[in-house]
């Protein structure tokens, strides 16, 4: 969870103070990896999985962000599609998440740390053969000869 403090920005365009929520920054986080191709789904707790259930979804799933002396420092927690390479999954991860960050809000993110905590294997494609319905190899005609 992030620290309940606001991240203030700093820009010379400004007319006043703009000041962000760690949690914007989990969110914008928890987008951008997801977005990746070969992440299967996010990591989250058994709260995030009921609240999702619920219709509530939660973009900061599996995000962790922390703040100190300026650096932030961003933890992601991911499922993998299977068959995937993780390094170059996690290396895209780390790439898209610095980018959106800083495209978004001006600030630059020290570390992005990517902790795989699973492979997904994904959903065989099924055969459906509009003549055998029920997946019977014998032909019933209803007893007739």
């Amino acid at each position: 969870m992030a620290e309940d403090s606001k991240i203030i920005l700093d820009n010379d365009q400004t007319q006043g103070t703009i000041q962000i929520s760690p949690r914007v920054l989990e969110i914008i986080a928890g987008y951008a990896a997801s977005e990746v191709d070969g992440v299967s789904k996010m990591y989250g707790s058994f709260a995030n999985s009921v609240s999702e259930l619920l219709g509530r979804s939660d973009h900061r799933r599996g995000v962790k962000l922390v703040n100190a002396d300026n650096d932030l420092v961003i933890d992601v927690d991911v499922y993998v599609e299977y068959g995937v390479s993780v390094p170059k999954v996690a290396a895209k991860i780390q790439k898209r998440i610095k980018q959106q960050v800083t495209l978004m809000t001006n600030l630059e993110v020290a570390e992005v740390n990517v902790h795989v905590k699973g492979v997904v294997a994904l959903p065989e494609e099924q055969q459906f053969d509009p003549d055998n319905l029920f997946g019977d190899d014998t032909q019933n005609d209803g007893g007739k000869d």
